[in-house]
Order: structure tokens, then C-alpha cells, then sequence
């Protein structure tokens, strides 16, 4: 499940704003607003982190697990 942070981050790293999240997800931009003002794991369906998490991985984001600081957190993924 992704967290509010790591969604902030992983924008912040295309360097996308919040509506173009939201364009390329298909989804609102006040859902984007909910989502990233949440602490810890948005409040929003499945469905809709789902896409969030698909268009920024489909922008060369990956999302990495627990590291050893307990936290989970975001890199561009290295080109083939």
C-alpha cells in the first residue's frame, strides 16, 4: 500500500504537479489534494491508488519497500 509520503515524493521526482498526476491517473485533482494531505495510507479506494501508483510507475518511478529505517520511500528506476 502507498503512503501519502511517498506519493509527495515520487511526484516531486518527475517533477509532475498535482494536476498532472491527476490527469495522467485519471482522477481528480482534489483527489490528489486528499491523498497527499493524509497521513500515513490515503483514505481512498483501491481502484484509485492503483492508478495513482501505475502513471508514476509508468513515469520511471519505483516504489521501495520497508527500508532498514522501517520506512518505505521511492527512487527513479536506473535505465536498461
Amino acid at each position: 500500500m502507498l503512503t501519502s509520503d511517498q506519493i509527495r515524493a515520487a511526484r516531486a521526482l518527475v517533477r509532475w504537479s498535482a494536476r498532472e498526476l491527476a490527469e495522467r491517473a485519471g482522477v481528480s485533482l482534489p483527489t490528489i489534494q486528499r491523498i497527499e494531505a493524509a497521513d500515513g495510507l490515503p483514505s481512498t479506494s483501491v481502484k484509485t491508488l492503483d492508478a495513482v501508483r501505475r502513471a508514476l510507475e509508468e513515469a520511471g518511478v519505483e516504489f521501495t519497500p520497508d527500508t532498514s529505517d522501517g520506512e518505505p520511500g521511492v527512487r527513479l528506476k536506473k535505465p536498461r
